[in-house]
């Protein structure tokens, strides 16, 4: 990383270079493979978003924070196979928002191995004028790649430039499964305009079913009798069941480790946007997201993103015991929240509320709608004893899904 590093810094841009264009980068990354792009804007990065989104063949999203982005372009890699080298992704943001996407850096991509090219913008870089905002996170930008051990070298800023750099991108993603970024700097790329009609397309989601509660808080179900259900209703061939971290995904371990599960450890609050990744790139299958109410509430902007973007083969299950239940039950706020009709207004197809596992056990069974499907099941505190922590490595879960669903391509 420090010869990458001293060869970046030789290559630091003088005033008056001439600019690449956006073509001259998104096509070479076309050529390696890259054809995902997600994140959060900055007025460098306008050019390449303007491009892409005018692309039919390529894929941008527009997230709601700097972390979703990172744990959406995780989701695109962990539908990756040697059979589809298309399958790789950016993710871009401006440095300012890089602290939002410390959590999914260094406890998803890094834990899990799911690689991903980062483009940072870098501003308050020392000695160029900028936004008071910025004058403390633009010198500290490349110490925090590197504690994260993230290996950064400046974006080029000739278009010869640009195939090396990317080349020793997609060098260190194939070797160690791990993010690089690529740092740039300001007037690295020549304005490329947006046409007219490039607008998103929304989408109106359905009135929330809001089912009448049958049980007394004590009498709902626990969050395992709803994961009974979630393994009696899924496919393992054909269904990917991604759990969120805490007791969620552990007490889904101890009652069947299938390889079609992912259990996440960390990155909390990004098992919808991680699911929604998944979900673009593999519409052949389908996927299963399993959320926590804390989780849901540190992330609520996923919603709106899900519910733009989100396929017909994506659900999003949320379990709901109003508690940190792995951290000792401290309360969270979402008994007076309705994500039901959070999820309707973001544009999810159809959206549910029950206190009945009955009605998760048929909203599982449901046939696919005209987009992702949200559903909030009220449960009470409680866990198994002697819950088991997984024993296979995340690393060894992530590589077992793929495995999985990809009939034995070349993975980490």
């Amino acid at each position: 990383m420090r010869r990458l590093r001293s060869a970046a810094r030789r290559a630091q841009a003088i005033p008056g270079r001439l600019l690449i264009e956006a073509r001259h980068f998104v096509e070479a990354a076309r050529e390696r493979g890259f054809h995902w792009y997600a994140g959060v804007p900055c007025s460098y990065l306008t050019p390449f978003i303007n491009y892409v989104l005018q692309d039919e063949s390529l894929h941008y999203v527009s997230m709601a924070n700097e972390g979703d982005a990172v744990a959406l372009i995780a989701g695109v890699a962990l539908a990756a196979d040697a059979g589809t080298p298309q399958r790789r992704g950016i993710a871009m943001m401006q440095n300012s928002g890089l602290g939002n996407a410390v959590s999914p850096l260094t406890s998803l991509t890094w834990t899990f191995r799911l690689p991903q090219l980062l483009i940072v913008t870098w501003r308050g870089q020392p000695g160029v004028a900028d936004e008071p905002q910025h004058a403390l996170m633009g010198p500290i930008t490349p110490a925090m790649f590197d504690a994260m051990e993230i290996p950064w070298e400046l974006f080029p800023t000739e278009s010869g430039a640009i195939g090396l750099a990317l080349d020793r991108a997609t060098a260190h993603m194939d070797q160690t499964g791990r993010p690089y970024a690529l740092l740039m700097q300001k007037g690295s790329v020549a304005d490329f305009a947006l046409a007219p009609g490039t607008a998103l397309r929304t989408r109106a989601g359905a009135a929330p079913v809001m089912q009448p509660l049958r049980h007394a808080p004590e009498h709902r179900p626990l969050r395992q009798e709803a994961l009974r259900q979630v393994v009696a209703h899924t496919s393992v061939t054909a269904t990917a069941v991604l759990a969120s971290t805490g007791f969620c995904g552990r007490e889904l371990y101890a009652l069947d480790d299938r390889p079609n599960q992912l259990y996440m450890v960390g990155s909390m609050g990004c098992v919808a946007p991680l699911a929604l990744g998944l979900a673009l790139a593999r519409p052949d299958l389908r996927i299963v997201a399993l959320d926590g109410d804390g989780a849901a509430l540190m992330r609520l902007g996923a919603f709106a993103t899900v519910g733009a973007y989100g396929p017909a083969n994506l659900l999003h299950l949320l379990l709901d015991n109003g508690a940190h239940d792995s951290t000792g039950g401290q309360a969270t706020v979402s008994p007076q929240v309705s994500f039901a009709h959070i999820a309707a207004a973001c544009g999810y197809a159809s959206s549910l509320e029950t206190d009945d596992v009955g009605d998760v056990a048929a909203w599982l069974q449901a046939p696919p709608d005209n987009g992702p499907r949200f559903a909030r099941l009220l449960t009470r505190v409680g866990t198994p004893r002697d819950l088991p922590r997984p024993s296979v490595t995340p690393i060894e879960v992530k590589t077992r899904l793929m495995h999985h669903f990809n009939r034995g391509a070349g993975l980490h």
